[in-house]
């Protein structure tokens, strides 16, 4: 269907090396968009991404650097255009996880989770926005958790859920702002994904639980964030805006 076509557009994906943001670039690529990869040298992946990517007959550009530096993400934004063209769509992916008791978290560990999962998704919107306002036309979205909803029996989270509840009423209040000038904010919430941090043998035993408390049986493959994403991108969703669309198997209605 043309609704979710993407041929013409071109989109920055970051964390786009592994797991969930992998797994979107491609898809995004899949359904026609030309494809920036953000990401970190250190944690690789970026350049089997562009592969999968080109092997598409789509368009690849590799970026490196982090989504708390204000210069990596202006420098991205500016390759993207000069090397792919006018920036349309953006998915926000970047972002890191842990676990530790509310009353022993140091504050360098609760600062951590905030400069990248808070302060990485805004300053990344924020760059994308100064190129797209301009031409009144894009979509970004912002990837979120379900565990900005919920709080996850078992495990201590307080920082990581709480970013991720920041992540969700900071793209409704910038969907909100930027809603009659040309430009989207929405955000994906995933909830057990089987991302290579879930596949490590020392997990394997909160991976069955995980599979236990969720309705449908199974954590999500990467691969099942790519269809909502490409809804959110694309025309098919041309008056949604300020929305957390949860992708969990059902898990927060329990």
């Amino acid at each position: 269907m043309t609704l979710f076509d993407l041929h013409g557009d071109v989109a920055l994906v970051t964390g786009a090396g592994s797991g969930i943001g992998q797994a979107i670039a491609i898809g995004l690529a899949e359904a026609g968009a030309d494809i920036a990869c953000f990401g970190h040298t250190s944690k690789g992946g970026l350049d089997e991404t562009a592969q999968r990517i080109t092997a598409l007959g789509r368009k690849a550009l590799v970026l490196t650097g982090t989504v708390t530096s204000e210069d990596d993400l202006a420098a991205a934004v500016e390759r993207t255009e000069s090397e792919l063209g006018a920036l349309t769509i953006a998915v926000n992916n970047a972002g890191i996880a842990g676990a530790e008791p509310a009353e022993t978290l140091p504050l360098e560990t609760w600062q951590k989770i905030y400069d990248v999962n808070v302060s990485g998704v805004f300053l990344s919107c924020q760059a994308e926005a100064r190129t797209m306002l301009k031409r009144r036309k894009g979509s970004i979205i912002n990837i979120a958790s379900m565990s900005g909803s919920i709080v996850n029996r078992g495990l201590t989270q307080a920082h990581y859920n709480s970013s991720k509840a920041a992540v969700i009423h900071m793209s409704k209040s910038l969907a909100m702002e930027w809603a009659d000038r040309g430009l989207r904010v929405n955000v994906v919430s995933p909830g057990y994904t089987l991302t290579p941090m879930n596949k490590r043998p020392e997990v394997a035993d909160q991976v069955k639980i995980f599979e236990r408390d969720t309705p449908m049986g199974r954590m999500a493959m990467p691969e099942e964030m790519v269809g909502p994403t490409v809804f959110l991108a694309s025309r098919a969703s041309s008056f949604v805006t300020g929305i957390d669309l949860i992708v969990d198997g059902g898990f927060v209605c329990w």
